[in-house]
């Protein structure tokens, strides 16, 4: 019993540490400090410890040290709930995941360091990274046994619902790459207006800058009218069963607080604590609908059901 509530503990750290690899890895690109440490890694400008310490020094050399420090974490958690927790199901599968795009993300962060990428690779960055956070969230919430506090057994997911949840949620993620891309091309600005391109004009956007940003735009109006779609669909139909009932709602109150963010940041040119938001709210998103996923894979699926 001891020993689980440690493992709690430690699970609920190493969450917290994958939100600070996000963010951490999102201001690094919203200041441009990826280059802080000059084509060096893993020591920063040609030292182990920086000798000068400047704004872009310390951003760049802080999320590496907590990337590094969080890396250990979730080793140490994946081979502690291999150990203890193997016979779940999902349990080494999802160990294996958090790993394995944790050291995905390092060394594409460590290649663009040392040898530079293109936009569209480096947009990638954020999407594995949020794959294994995803991971580390599924397996924390495990390890409490969530699904321990309401009988999986009573839970039925109609055919409707269950391929709605596995689209948005696939779809959810070419949302995230759009928008890592609209930051790595530098297009945030490239059009001032919200929600359209220029004074609030309808046209065709004049270049490939333009079209990255209203693309993400795009594909944000969409998963925001999805989910509203899913939620009134559940609220209709899952009373009965709060896990979806309030899940979905929560997923429909964190697009919204999406949109809004997105929106702001625009309007703020940029402000870095929402543009912080931004990403937090999508992390969220994302590891919310992947354990919907995960419900879908645990459920008792009726096709009786919409």
């Amino acid at each position: 019993m001891q020993q689980s509530k440690y493992m709690k503990w430690f699970a609920v750290a190493a969450t917290i540490g994958m939100v600070l690899i996000l963010l951490g890895g999102a201001l690094v690109t919203k200041t441009d400090s990826g280059m802080g440490c000059g084509r060096n890694w893993p020591d920063c400008n040609g030292s182990l410890i920086p000798k000068e310490i400047t704004p872009e020094v310390l951003i760049e050399f802080s999320h590496r040290v907590v990337t590094g420090s969080v890396s250990i974490f979730i080793f140490i958690l994946s081979f502690w709930s291999w150990r203890k927790l193997g016979h779940v199901r999902e349990v080494k599968f999802l160990s294996f995941m958090a790993l394995f795009f944790l050291i995905a993300q390092a060394l594409i962060g460590a290649a663009q360091v040392l040898w530079g990428q293109g936009d569209f690779i480096l947009a990638l960055h954020f999407g594995i990274s949020l794959i294994s956070f995803a991971a580390v969230l599924l397996l924390t919430l495990i390890i409490f046994e969530v699904d321990q506090k309401f009988n999986v057994n009573s839970v039925h997911i109609g055919h409707a619902l269950k391929w709605h949840t596995i689209g948005v949620t696939i779809y959810s993620y070419l949302v995230v790459y759009t928008g890592a891309l609209v930051r790595h091309t530098n297009s945030s600005l490239i059009c001032p207006d919200w929600p359209l391109c220029h004074n609030n004009s309808v046209g065709i956007p004049d270049n490939f800058y333009e079209w990255v940003q209203m693309g993400h735009r795009l594909a944000a109006g969409l998963i925001f009218v999805w989910l509203l779609i899913i939620m009134v669909h559940t609220v209709k139909y899952y009373k009965n069963q709060r896990v979806l009932y309030w899940g979905w709602i929560i997923a429909f109150i964190l697009v919204c607080l999406q949109v809004i963010a997105g929106m702001s940041v625009v309007l703020t040119r940029l402000n870095i604590i929402i543009a912080l938001l931004h990403t937090l709210f999508i992390s969220l998103l994302f590891g919310l609908l992947c354990y919907m996923i995960l419900l879908i894979s645990r459920s008792n699926q009726d096709n009786k059901i919409n």
